[in-house]
């Protein structure tokens, strides 16, 4: 007569497990760079970025935020300068730096729904969300995190600054 032995769960279980994590590492992507690494605050570079309005500065800290995968840019914005109704295809995670962050939410510039974010907020913008940003009381710093391509489309064709850049 065969005997038949059950697997004991308790050993399945955790081989499952491994299993899983395998796979889900295997598709998901690695922040570059593929080793250990840092980037010192006063390494960090701001330039002109063609789809914001001059006063509005961007910075590459990790990755390639013109390419598929994960990034980090710094946005700084100087004092008074608005960044008009505007969405991005890709999920968002803002956390401010410096200064106060204002964003409001909705297609039409509107002050009254701007609110304001002090250093340490952190902001959730799950991607094609209509929104705008003011540098009300001051120059602030962001960090954005999110995965690329980096995108930017204004809800109206004429507060673009690339319409106007030629």
């Amino acid at each position: 007569m065969e005997t038949r032995t059950r697997p004991d769960r308790r050993a399945v279980a955790p081989v499952a497990g491994i299993a899983l994590l395998v796979a889900t590492s295997a598709a998901a992507q690695e922040l570059p760079p593929k080793q250990v690494g840092s980037v010192h605050a006063e390494a960090i570079g701001f330039a002109p970025f063609d789809a914001f309005p001059a006063g509005a500065l961007l910075a590459k800290v990790v990755g390639d935020p013109t390419k598929p995968g994960p990034y980090v840019v710094r946005v700084r914005v100087a004092d008074g300068v608005k960044l008009l109704p505007h969405i991005h295809p890709e999920d968002r995670v803002y956390t401010v730096i410096s200064g106060v962050f204002y964003i409001g939410f909705g297609k039409a510039f509107d002050p009254a729904r701007l609110t304001a974010y002090g250093p340490g907020s952190v902001v959730i913008l799950p991607g094609n969300t209509p929104h705008f940003h003011w540098a009300r009381s001051g120059e602030y710093i962001t960090q954005v995190t999110g995965t690329g391509p980096l995108g930017i489309e204004y809800v109206h064709r004429d507060d673009d600054p690339r319409v106007h850049a030629h």
